[in-house]
């Protein structure tokens, strides 16, 4: 699985594969034919006190990343919705925002990724422990 973010008024390319915006707020002057979102998942972006102290202020990234992660742990369903659109390829996470090292995408792709290499730890150290209870049981 391959993430990508994109700024909503960049052209849309055919290596995104589904494009889902993620602003809690539409980007302003951007038609929703121009930005081909197969989603927009404005309940995953930041709170809107979060959102406003933050002010894309580079000085608060650090604490806003913190912030906006822990808003993000409780929005695993979010979160899962937002995999199912990375599970056959390339997902571009599609915002708003100027800066593109400080935004809200690059929290969630890091959340999302966290999220998925999670899983996958839990799914194999569960076969692993399925496989020596088997391999025990057969033993006696």
């Amino acid at each position: 699985m391959a993430v990508r973010l994109k700024r909503a008024y960049d052209p849309p390319s055919s290596g995104d594969g589904p494009r889902v915006l993620v602003d809690r707020v539409w980007p302003r002057g951007v038609s929703k034919e121009k930005l081909r979102i197969a989603a927009w998942l404005g309940d995953l972006g930041p709170s809107t006190g979060l959102r406003k102290w933050f002010a894309h202020d580079p000085a608060k990234w650090t604490e806003f990343r913190q912030r906006y992660l822990g808003e993000l742990a409780v929005k695993r369903r979010l979160l899962d919705e937002l995999a199912g659109y990375a599970r056959d390829g390339t997902l571009t996470l599609v915002y708003g925002a100027r800066d593109p090292a400080h935004n809200q995408a690059v929290v969630i792709r890091e959340a999302l990724e966290r999220m998925i290499q999670s899983t996958g730890r839990r799914s194999r150290s569960a076969g692993s422990g399925r496989r020596r209870r088997h391999q025990q049981a057969s033993a006696s």
